[in-house]
């Protein structure tokens, strides 16, 4: 059974964010047609985590109670006031894209062998990789069934959407190619794993709600670099100090090897910079594994109020000022507005 303290919890957060998106009195009618949409897609994902099987049940709803901002949603219910509004089909896409959005966390936790997500025990750690892995492609096939029903356009976002996040995940894995820059490297790993479902999410609230197809590009365009900017402010947030809002560690990625730009400024920077280079040295994940912990804190710490960290905020802003900047074709009025104020959110939020 889900637990509905721990679904509000996701709703809660879903209303904070529509509460700061939303502010003043001439948004109102938008901000009620995106708060009643997160309503009606917290009850569908009930619904479609739902499986005749206690396991299967268990497993896709652990993340789900856990938690979430909803993101996705409240963006393709923001680009279909361009169009029809937040109509059921609206609704049916939002929840898809949610769905493949839950999916792809317990393929990630796997492959980055995660020990927490959403101030919970990861499903792989809970239960096994193997159970983690067939979840995540059961809400895949979910999400697959509830997109079939809005047409082939719809079925080809998604699949390009899926390809996209495949490809990602497997330039992650490979690494930069021999003479690739690492840095572009890493930024078109952020544009396919965290890009492109955003990216998706915009475009598919301008789809389905019949609106202009000549804006399908721009919000597209927005998803896809609020997405990077999205995800350079999570490198940052890993380092924050720890708190019950990230429910992680400090320098949790660090602390496990993972890829983070911060990182990658300072591999950039070693060569010419002393410093750089023995703070890079110290950081190595073989280094830290040998480290007493409170030394490790100290290395993360070092990291925060380090140059490069503010340089990697710094590229957040670009990248939303970026997004913003494709808005061009889109109408002023609200929905434009808001879009504004969506992409300068995801680059100040703390957690």
């Amino acid at each position: 059974m889900t637990k509905p303290a721990r679904r509000n919890a996701g709703s809660s957060s879903a209303f904070s964010l529509t509460e700061r998106l939303f502010a003043t009195a001439d948004d109102r009618r938008a901000a009620k047609a995106v708060d009643t949409g997160i309503v009606r897609v917290e009850e569908r994902l009930v619904e479609e985590t739902a499986f005749h099987d206690g396991l299967a049940e268990v497993s896709a709803r652990y993340l789900l109670d856990a938690g979430g901002k909803r993101v996705r949603p409240i963006l393709a219910f923001l680009t279909a006031q361009l169009g029809d509004g937040v109509t059921d089909d609206v609704v049916t896409a939002a929840t898809s894209i949610e769905l493949i959005h839950l999916a792809s966390l317990y393929h990630d936790d796997v492959m980055d062998d995660a020990e927490q997500r959403r101030g919970v025990p990861t499903a792989h750690t809970v239960w096994n990789n193997s159970i983690a892995i067939l979840t995540g492609d059961l809400l895949f096939a979910r999400a697959s069934k509830l997109l079939s029903i809005l047409g082939e356009r719809a079925i080809r976002l998604q699949a390009d959407t899926f390809e996209r996040l495949c490809l990602g995940q497997l330039h992650e894995t490979a690494g930069p190619r021999v003479g690739e820059d690492p840095i572009e490297h890493y930024l078109r790993v952020l544009a396919d794993k965290t890009g492109s479902l955003i990216a998706a999410s915009a475009q598919l609230g301008v789809l389905v709600s019949n609106a202009p197809d000549e804006y399908q590009q721009a919000v597209f365009d927005f998803g896809e670099k609020v997405g990077i900017a999205f995800q350079l402010v999570d490198d940052v947030i890993d380092l924050a100090p720890p708190s019950d809002k990230t429910g992680k560690t400090a320098g949790t990625d660090i602390r496990a090897g993972v890829v983070t730009l911060p990182l990658l400024y300072l591999q950039r920077d070693a060569p010419t910079d002393p410093a750089a280079a023995e703070l890079l040295r110290r950081l190595d994940p073989a280094t830290i594994d040998v480290t007493p912990a409170e030394e490790v804190d100290a290395l993360i710490a070092e990291l925060r109020v380090h140059p490069v960290t503010l340089e990697t905020t710094a590229e957040a802003h670009r990248w939303a000022a970026e997004a913003v900047a494709a808005l061009a074709p889109l109408p002023e009025g609200t929905v434009k507005k808001t879009l504004i104020r969506f992409a300068d959110t995801m680059v100040e939020r703390s957690s």
